[in-house]
């Protein structure tokens, strides 16, 4: 877990991470043509198949299962143009094996609580106290199933989950949630301004306003 957090810890996104911003953009748009010559550019800039992949996995819970599978659909395809031209890309490592016994839910907390930084004590509110179910699946499938698979960082699956949602739009209180849990795992402000900026440059240009302002928000509460 702290491996993963240690990967958030940048002063910009790094190449690769720069290519997850147009990937989960395109697919949370449905934008297949454009998704399809972002993910060549992502294999040729070193992303594995397995990191595109899970990229796209990952956002199967914001964008939903169509999108998802969409997306999975359109890497299968580029990899194959891409196998009879010749390139054979790597691969790339697969998850490693959940060896934790215990509760899934209790791990799924842990996780939620590394990216919080604070303790899940709080008595439920809100939707968690309304729909109690899907508090539940919430830990113990996004945190404790998806976030634990290490084929990317946790700031990796942030960056996918920020630019999924700056294109979603009309879910502000959760994109601004998960700038303040971007911030938290150590991406820095110039990192979310690159998302917002990389969001911009492929055609999000009213997206990116939007972004702007719910990043000034998160920036000012946290000086606060």
């Amino acid at each position: 877990m702290q491996a993963q957090i240690n990967g958030g810890r940048n002063q910009g996104l790094d190449a690769k991470q720069q290519h997850i911003v147009p990937i989960a953009t395109f697919t949370a748009k449905g934008d297949l043509p454009q998704l399809n010559q972002t993910l060549h550019k992502a294999l040729d800039a070193g992303l594995t198949i397995n990191e595109a992949k899970e990229v796209l996995v990952h956002l199967y819970a914001y964008c939903g299962f169509p999108r998802s599978l969409q997306g999975i659909k359109t890497l299968m395809a580029v990899v194959d143009a891409r196998k009879t031209k010749g390139i054979i890309d790597k691969v790339g490592k697969g998850a490693t094996p959940v060896s934790d016994s215990g509760s899934k839910y209790e791990r799924g907390k842990k996780v939620l609580e590394s990216l919080t930084g604070r303790p899940e004590t709080s008595p439920k509110t809100g939707y968690a106290a309304f729909s109690p179910e899907i508090e539940i699946f919430l830990k113990e499938h996004l945190f404790a199933d998806l976030f634990t698979r290490d084929i990317i960082s946790y700031a990796d699956r942030e960056i996918a989950t920020i630019s999924a949602l700056i294109n979603l739009g009309g879910v502000e209180p959760m994109m601004q949630s998960h700038m303040g849990i971007a911030l938290n795992i150590g991406i820095t402000e110039a990192g979310l301004m690159q998302i917002i900026s990389l969001i911009d440059a492929h055609g999000g240009k009213k997206e990116a306003e939007v972004a702007k302002q719910v990043l000034a928000i998160v920036i000012n509460s946290r000086k606060k």
